[in-house]
């Protein structure tokens, strides 16, 4: 039976309710200056159940735990001296590191998905930092988004997907960066790719003076995300386009592509620019298309935060129906 989801403001109140109702098991969606993420209690079975039932997530797609301190994620994973480097680094920001799982870490197996790691993230929203202070533990915070939908960058985008699934919406305007974390494996001694973010591999590399590795896909996700079809508008998506087509809704990039209506994803082709507006025009063509309307998109360098913004579109635009895992590159979940 749908429930009323509560709007919280971003104060002090509507903070404390945020976190009475991530004690008490609930859901609420907090912002990150990534996307939005559907918040809860990492170490409760029956919290992160109801994770996975809210956005109809796969069970078997893990799920990034968010912490406010360097020490709460090394009291749940074990630290090889190039994660302590990389979160030195980059935390907190939009980076996740995949680390071996502690034993005894408060972590509800259905968070790692019986995978021997966990997914860290130290968001740097204050919002997001508050309430994890306040609550004192991890939250389990995939996208506040049905699974396989375009992530939310407001409070409107979560109400509009999970309104009535979930206990509360706290409202912290939209996010800065617009595009879900970079996720390292940092198992090893060299770091590993396994989903292009807001955090550029080349700033990885200039600040840490080693080049990041790729790796081909697997039968089953290693990281959270790693789902060939996502960030799917309702209707088709056509990338590489340089103008419309008739009955097309078509988002440019650039000066010379102006998009429909106004949906440009930078006039200045500021890649930085375009990630942070990539989900909101997403979201405006979608309703614009309608449910089996079609949207095109213009090209996007390959290049810096474009190698992201590129993986998300692919996903958005993969073929429906394809719901087995794709490699590590090929479109990740926020959490």
């Amino acid at each position: 039976m749908p429930r009323t989801t509560e709007l919280l403001l971003p104060d002090a109140a509507g903070i404390a309710r945020a976190v009475a109702l991530l004690r008490a098991g609930e859901l609420v969606a907090i912002p990150t200056e990534t996307v939005y993420g559907l918040a809860g209690d990492a170490a409760n079975d029956r919290a992160v159940a109801a994770i996975f039932a809210a956005k109809d997530r796969p069970r078997f797609n893990p799920l990034i735990v968010h912490l406010a301190e360097v020490g709460q994620a090394s009291a749940m994973a074990e630290f090889s001296p190039l994660a302590g480097a990389l979160a030195a680094a980059f935390w907190p920001g939009p980076l996740t590191l995949v680390l071996p799982l502690r034993p005894g870490a408060p972590v509800s197996p259905l968070v790692t998905a019986g995978l021997p790691t966990v997914a860290l993230r130290l968001p740097a929203h204050p919002l997001a930092r508050a309430v994890l202070d306040a609550f004192g533990g991890g939250l389990a915070a995939p996208s506040a988004n049905p699974s396989g939908r375009i992530s939310p960058v407001s409070a409107a985008h979560v109400m509009a997907g999970l309104g009535g699934r979930i206990a509360a919406v706290l409202d912290g305007g939209d996010c800065a960066v617009g595009l879900e974390s970079t996720i390292l494996d940092a198992t090893g001694a060299v770091p590993v790719l396994l989903r292009e973010g807001g955090l550029a591999v080349e700033r990885i590399e200039q600040r840490l003076g080693v080049g990041v590795a790729t790796r081909g896909g697997g039968a089953r996700p290693s990281s959270p995300g790693q789902l060939a079809v996502h960030y799917a508008p309702r209707g088709s998506v056509r990338l590489a386009a340089t103008a419309a087509r008739p009955g097309e809704v078509w988002i440019g990039f650039g000066p010379e592509a102006r998009g429909d209506a106004g949906l440009n994803l930078s006039p200045t082709a500021d890649l930085t620019e375009a990630a942070a507006r990539l989900f909101h025009l997403l979201h405006e063509a979608d309703a614009r298309a309608g449910p089996a309307g079609r949207i095109a998109v213009a090209p996007i360098p390959e290049t810096g935060l474009g190698r992201a913004i590129n993986d998300r579109l692919r996903r958005a635009a993969a073929p429906r129906g394809r719901s087995s895992p794709g490699s590590p590159r090929e479109g990740l979940e926020e959490g």
